[in-house]
């Protein structure tokens, strides 16, 4: 079963995720097999989730052959308001044990919702993936690409650009399509 999420989740970063040009440095990472993915079965967001947080950090850390992992959660954080207050405390979690500055956290929902946008704009899929994730990203490499790519700051209005062009409907059918295999 980990492994049939596994590979949903390359299928939404290759159809999606790099299919819709939303973050023009997957490519390079997903080529070079460099995208660690661990399933989170433990059902204690409270403490166990933290846990393996905590696991992927160290294993970033001393592994430096791995880019980049996703965290993703196949039973829990059905709500995307949980997930978002579980974010919230990763985010203070890096603080915590010292990683803020070394690693920074991305996230992905099925059903992520911008703030002020509307439950049905497309904008909304430059986020949403199949199973809810945190993405722990390296910061050195996160400021090395950015310096390398022209205009970066511009890749988040880009991307809802992109998915508003491509309209509610195809977007949820990138989605849905992770799932056939």
């Amino acid at each position: 079963m980990n492994e049939q999420i596994i590979q949903q989740t390359k299928k939404w970063i290759e159809k999606v995720v790099i299919g819709n040009n939303f973050c023009p440095f997957a490519a390079r990472e997903l080529a070079r097999d460099s995208i660690r993915y661990v399933v989170c079965e433990q059902k204690n967001p409270d403490i166990e989730h933290l846990e393996v947080l905590l696991e992927e950090l160290k294993e970033l850390t001393v592994n430096q052959a791995i880019e980049t992992t996703l965290i993703i959660f196949k039973d829990d954080f059905k709500a995307f308001h949980s997930f978002w207050g579980f974010v919230r405390t990763c985010n203070q979690f890096l603080i915590h044990y010292e990683y803020e500055g070394i690693f920074q956290l991305a996230n992905f929902h099925p059903d992520y919702r911008f703030a002020r946008s509307a439950a049905d704009d497309p904008a909304n899929y430059t986020n949403r993936s199949p199973y809810p994730m945190l993405h722990i990203l390296r910061e050195a490499s996160v400021e090395k690409a950015i310096a390398n790519y022209p205009d970066a700051e511009q890749i988040p209005q880009r991307n809802i650009k992109q998915a508003r062009k491509e309209g509610l409907t195809r977007m949820k059918r990138q989605l849905k399509d992770c799932f056939d295999l």
